[in-house]
């Protein structure tokens, strides 16, 4: 099967499983989204919406967190991976958000990914969930199947973006990036998952990457 006839079946599949793609971490406006996205690097969703309303009720905005000591956000965010970095970035890219955008959160990759803490992926969740503008952020359920799928040889970040971007339509793709990641963390686990019987793999996996899995 062509790989774009491949990645026509499981658009279609994924939008059967998951019609509806509300945004995984909670908030109420655009900086939030942002501070939330910046928290979950190497940490779950979970987590962020279990410690973002404390941070948040403090404050809701820019202006509002560069009013806080790094301290005290810290204490807030305190059970998410890398929590001490996370903290000063999230005061200095508030102060800087006052600064060079007058406490709104800029509308292109460029300038999100000159804030402290935001890199390509994160800035690629605010493009999409918070403006709309088509992106395709990588996390490691999409890194991990794009490969499994075939979709990609599982190499960098950076080749599963250009690969997917490159199969899949750009007006599908801010939805799409949302329903890898559920079926993800539904049916594809990294470890102990069975190739043979998941809804998409079985069809889309070869038989050297199932034996390749078999082996973990």
């Amino acid at each position: 099967m062509k790989r774009s006839e491949k990645a026509q079946r499981i658009a279609a599949m994924l939008e059967e499983f998951y019609p509806e793609t509300p945004v995984p971490l909670d908030h109420e406006n655009d900086f939030q989204l942002l501070v939330a996205v910046l928290m979950s690097a190497q940490t779950t969703d979970l987590k962020v919406n279990q410690v973002t309303p404390a941070l948040f009720s403090k404050a809701p905005t820019p202006e509002a967190m560069v009013k806080l000591s790094v301290e005290v956000i810290l204490n807030d965010i305190r059970q998410v991976g890398l929590a001490p970095t996370k903290a000063k970035n999230i005061h200095r890219l508030s102060e800087l958000l006052i600064e060079r955008h007058d406490g709104i959160v800029p509308q292109t990759f460029q300038e999100l990914e000159d804030l402290p803490g935001v890199g390509h992926k994160t800035a690629g969740v605010v493009m999409a969930q918070a403006f709309g503008v088509p992106a395709f952020p990588i996390d490691t359920h999409i890194h991990r199947l794009a490969a499994r799928w075939g979709l990609s040889n599982d190499t960098t970040v950076q080749k599963t973006e250009r690969d997917l971007k490159a199969i899949f339509p750009k007006e599908i793709w801010n939805k799409l990036h949302l329903q890898i990641i559920f079926f993800g963390r539904e049916y594809c686990p990294a470890r102990g998952h069975d190739l043979t019987t998941c809804p998409i793999c079985s069809w889309t996996a070869t038989k050297k990457r199932i034996a390749q899995e078999m082996k973990r």
